[in-house]
């Protein structure tokens, strides 16, 4: 069943094909021992030369492939199954011989280049020099049989190329993971930064919501124009509040310090504190806006929230902007460390490498204030 558009495919379906070919078309090697095996008089010499070859070949093919998997999955591949993979393979070429005589060293081409890319180094060293060695030992001790200097030259030549071949797919497959955790960490790092926005925009807009609607409360029965006044107010913040969230899931809201004053005298008055604000914003590049203004966002939530403040002040300087009120004040000196609104504020200003100062606005320990400075050298 084919997959809708779109959604991810199988991994690698077209490199698995690869790997497959890239195992089997080596085989074609094998075709002087067939070929020696069939020839052979006996009937039964051929049934067991041609039989153990085919034998011989699958097992190499499913070794290989067996061996490519792991090493894409960044997996070990087992030394102690390695070795009996390869043994049974030597094995399988061995029971070869009565259907291809001396033409079976040809079996150890493969068995050398398996080693190299299934056993640890020196392990694989070991395999490829026995190997080597074999085809002389062999017609030595074996009447009949000629020195294969071929068959040596062969060994040497593929557990070269399968080195660079098993090195070539141990970096592909580091390159893979390696692409793999930093796709995860690029997901990671925009959940941080959705939630993050989303807890300053709802933590600011509910905070107004509710001072709104208790003020409504209170003024019900006192002054029911502008009670019903306030509830449309709580209304419009509602919505807009409902916009952001819709804004930050689609795309992050673009969040200007002009903007947030605004909000800010609205929020300050509803909560019966007065606002000295900026009469004018001086130009900005837009990521200091944007810092800026999420500065007065964080600023007058904690003080609406926390102050029981009567006045708040906002300063606003090319270099930086400043929040304070005469409120209680933090509840603690290091007052910086909590607060998750505060802690995605220091991540922003942070990119920036702006300084982030909260804390005691006066000096008799009270008042809050918050302000954000960005060094010269960092503009």
């Amino acid at each position: 069943m084919d997959l809708p558009t779109g959604q991810p495919q199988p991994m690698n379906r077209q490199w698995r094909y690869i790997g497959w070919l890239l195992a089997a078309v080596w085989l074609f090697f094998l075709n002087i021992p067939i070929s020696t095996a069939l020839q052979q008089p006996e009937p039964w010499r051929r049934v067991v030369g041609v039989t153990a070859l085919v034998v011989f070949g699958l097992g190499y093919v499913l070794l290989f492939q067996w061996a490519r998997r792991l090493r894409q999955l960044l997996l070990p591949i087992p030394a102690g199954r390695a070795r009996v993979g390869l043994l049974v393979l030597l094995a399988v070429g061995l029971v070869s011989i009565p259907g291809t005589g001396g033409d079976w060293l040809a079996t150890l081409v493969y068995v050398a280049a398996a080693g190299v890319f299934l056993l640890p180094p020196w392990e694989a060293l070991v395999t490829v020099a026995l190997c080597a060695v074999t085809p002389a030992l062999a017609s030595w001790l074996v009447p009949g049989w000629e020195a294969e200097h071929g068959i040596v030259f062969a060994v040497l030549l593929a557990s070269f190329a399968m080195f660079g071949v098993s090195r070539l797919a141990q970096r592909n497959s580091e390159l893979q993971a390696a692409q793999q955790e930093i796709g995860r960490l690029a997901v990671a790092e925009e959940r941080a930064r959705a939630a993050r926005d989303l807890h300053d925009i709802l933590g600011h807009s509910l905070t107004v919501v509710a001072i709104k609607a208790e003020l409504a409360g209170r003024l019900i029965e006192v002054d029911t124009v502008r009670a019903a006044a306030e509830i449309a107010e709580v209304e419009r913040l509602a919505r807009a509040a409902l916009a952001d969230v819709r804004q930050t899931v689609g795309a992050y809201r673009e969040v200007t310090l002009a903007g947030e004053l605004a909000g800010a005298r609205s929020a300050l008055a509803a909560a019966g504190i007065a606002a000295e604000l900026p009469a004018e914003v001086p130009e900005l590049p837009r990521e200091w806006d944007r810092l800026f203004g999420w500065t007065v966002r964080e600023g007058v939530t904690n003080v609406v929230r926390h102050s029981g403040a009567r006045c708040c002040t906002i300063r606003v300087r090319p270099d930086g902007v400043e929040v304070s009120d005469d409120g209680r004040g933090p509840s603690t000196p290091d007052a910086g460390a909590a607060g998750y609104g505060l802690v995605g504020l220091r991540e922003r200003a942070r990119r920036l490498d702006a300084v982030v100062t909260v804390g005691r606005g006066r000096d008799d320990g009270t008042g809050f204030l918050l302000r954000v400075h960005a060094p010269v050298a960092a503009r």
